[in-house]
Parts: structure tokens; C-alpha cells; sequence
């Protein structure tokens, strides 16, 4: 909030967001959905872990879920809608649980066309003082500059920086992060200069899909008997290339700007995506363009996993979106279901 809205004050800039927004002001889901839903009647059963959509035998129709307790107790719920929304991970897991091949998978698709946003941090230290203590941990500015493919750059990948997020001395883009080298004595005088002294910029790099990269499960089982997964990843050398020529960039902004010390972290993988796509054609993806899954209509998927592509920017507020969006035509149609 940039002035008070709907109960909940204005922002202070005092960058706490990847804390949860001590003042509220950060429109999280703590804040925002959850107490709607508590109040609307909804229950939250803290620590459950879903291992299975349960179907009927045509594996057309979702009757519910199977799920184990805090104390590995296994339970039912049956369910008129089952919408799974486990992250990049587990979603597909979850379906490839739930019935011989996966649930919802004519296509044969799930758990395929992972992604993930190929980034770096740029840092450098200033001789002036630079207040990175204040501010949004997102970035105070963003430069799309280079979001439009242009194949005459030698890649297609678009891009996106977060310049000058707020940071902590050892939150996850925080300062301590950006030296990992570094222990002891060296640690502690760069701590005190650094947190006085330091910018980053953040660079996202488009992950394209490719089919190749995907989750399947394994012969190996979890203490539910659930069997665990693995993850295969590799950036394609599209992304590889545009990293190079971001972080390349990133550095020469910060000379530029007068930074006297420059260096950028490693190549990271941020943010998955895919794994049970969202598409036209039952024959290539999982679901419609609502979240609902092409071969089991009362079966929806929401979250990271329903990306077909990853574009180069942060996926929240698409997934925010999307959502909303689902949520939508779920209460539109519930009838259908029922």
C-alpha cells in the first residue's frame, strides 16, 4: 500500500517484505486471503500432506484426496472440486501419485517443460552512503530494456533487472549472500562497509521450455510410502547466453555509476515453473487456460507449475492473476461439478 487501503496501513520502506511485512502493508496472503477465508468458514488443516487425488474408475471424476497428519495418520476427504495448488514440485507429484501413468495425463505430459529464471546479482560498493536498508526488497526500479527478442543479440531469451532492492546482512539477497567467499575477519569488515556502502541489482534471464526437463517419480518411497521425485534440469544454451550478456551489463552499469568495487554471484536457478502446463489442446498441456485439467473437468491446478513459459520476469503477480482468475470461473460453474 502507498497510502492506507482496506484496514491496512501505508508502506514505510524498511524492507521487510521477505519477512512477511511486519506492518501489514505488503498484500500477502497472510493479510489479505486467509483471514477472508477464515471468515467465510474455510478450515485449514495445518500439516497435512496430500499424497494422492483420489478418482473414481473412469479417472474422469475427482472424489477427493488422500492425506496424512502431522503423526502419520492417513485420512480421506471427499470433494466435489480438488484444486491443487503444491508448488512446481509437488503438484505434478501429486498426479503422478494418484493413478497409474498420472492423473489427468492423457497427454502425457506432467511433470514435463520445467523452468527456471537463470539469474545473477550485480553488486557493487559505493564510497557514498547508500541507505540499502530502506526500500522494498523487490527492487526500487525495474528496466525492461532488453525484454523484446531481438535474435541480432545472438538469443531470443527478454529480461528484466530489480535494481537497488533493500537489503538485510543475511536475508536471502542480502548482503552476507553476496560474499560467500569470504569467512571470519575478511566477513566482518566487509559486513560493516558493506551495509553502509552496497547495491545489488538482480537479473532474471527467460528460461525457455523444453520437454526434456521435467520431474518423474522414483523407485524410492518416503516415509508416507510416497514415492520421492527427481527433478531433471539443465538451462538451455539460449539462457545461458543471456545471463552471460546481462551480467556482462550489470557490471558495466555499476562502474558506471561510480561503484569502485564490482562482482556478481554465480549463475542461479530462481523460480519453477512447470510441470503440469496450461494450453489449448488437451493433446499438449494439462489444463485449460482456466487451471482446469483437460481430462478430469472438477480437477483443477493452480500455481507456478500451470506456466507454459517463463517469460523473464518474477511469476507472483501472474500467479496472483491467475487465481483470481480461476477462482472466478470455479464459483461461475460450480454447479457443473456438484
Amino acid at each position: 500500500n502507498s497510502v492506507e487501503y482496506d484496514g491496512r496501513p501505508a508502506c514505510i520502506y524498511d524492507g521487510w517484505c521477505d519477512a512477511g511485512c511486519p506492518t501489514g502493508a505488503l498484500a500477502n496472503p497472510l493479510e489479505v486471503y486467509l483471514p477472508r477465508a477464515l471468515r467465510a468458514g474455510a478450515m485449514i488443516e495445518h500439516e497435512a500432506f496430500v499424497t494422492r487425488v483420489l478418482a473414481d474408475a473412469s479417472g474422469r471424476r475427482a472424489v477427493g484426496v488422500e492425506w496424512f497428519d502431522a503423526l502419520g495418520n492417513r485420512h480421506t476427504t471427499r470433494a466435489s472440486v480438488v484444486i491443487v495448488a503444491a508448488f512446481a514440485f509437488e503438484t505434478p507429484r501429486i498426479l503422478l501419485n494418484s493413478r497409474p501413468g498420472g492423473l489427468a495425463n492423457s497427454s502425457g505430459v506432467l511433470g514435463c517443460y520445467f523452468m527456471a529464471h537463470a539469474a545473477a546479482n550485480v553488486n557493487g560498493l559505493f564510497e557514498e552512503e547508500t541507505d540499502n536498508y530502506m526500500g522494498v526488497t523487490g527492487g526500487q526500479l525495474v528496466s525492461q530494456e532488453d525484454y523484446a527478442k531481438d535474435p541480432s543479440r545472438g538469443f531470443l531469451g527478454s529480461s528484466t533487472w530489480l535494481i537497488a532492492n533493500a537489503l538485510k546482512p543475511n536475508d536471502l539477497l542480502g548482503i552476507a549472500n553476496s560474499r560467500p567467499e569470504i569467512f571470519g575477519e575478511d566477513l566482518r569488515v566487509f559486513l560493516e562497509t558493506a551495509a553502509a556502502h552496497l547495491a545489488t541489482m538482480t537479473f532474471v534471464g527467460e528460461g525457455l521450455p523444453e520437454k526434456t526437463n521435467r520431474l518423474v517419480l522414483t523407485g524410492k518411497k518416503d516415509g508416507r510410502g510416497m514415492p520421492q521425485a527427481r527433478v531433471y534440469h539443465e538451462f538451455p544454451e539460449d539462457s545461458d547466453r543471456c545471463w552471460a550478456a546481462g551480467v556482462d551489463k550489470g557490471k558495466a552499469i555499476m562502474r558506471a555509476a561510480g561503484a569502485y568495487d564490482v562482482w556478481s554471484g554465480g549463475r542461479a536457478q530462481m523460480h519453477n515453473l512447470g510441470g503440469a502446463i496450461m494450453g489449448r489442446s488437451p493433446d499438449e498441456s494439462i489444463t485449460n487456460g482456466w487451471g482446469q485439467t483437460h481430462d478430469v473437468p472438477n480437477l483443477f491446478v493452480a500455481g507456478s507449475s500451470l506456466f507454459p513459459t517463463s517469460g523473464g520476469v518474477n511469476p507472483t503477480f501472474t500467479l496472483s492473476a491467475l487465481a483470481s482468475r480461476s477462482s472466478d470461473h470455479i464459483l461461475e460453474t460450480w454447479s457443473d461439478f456438484a
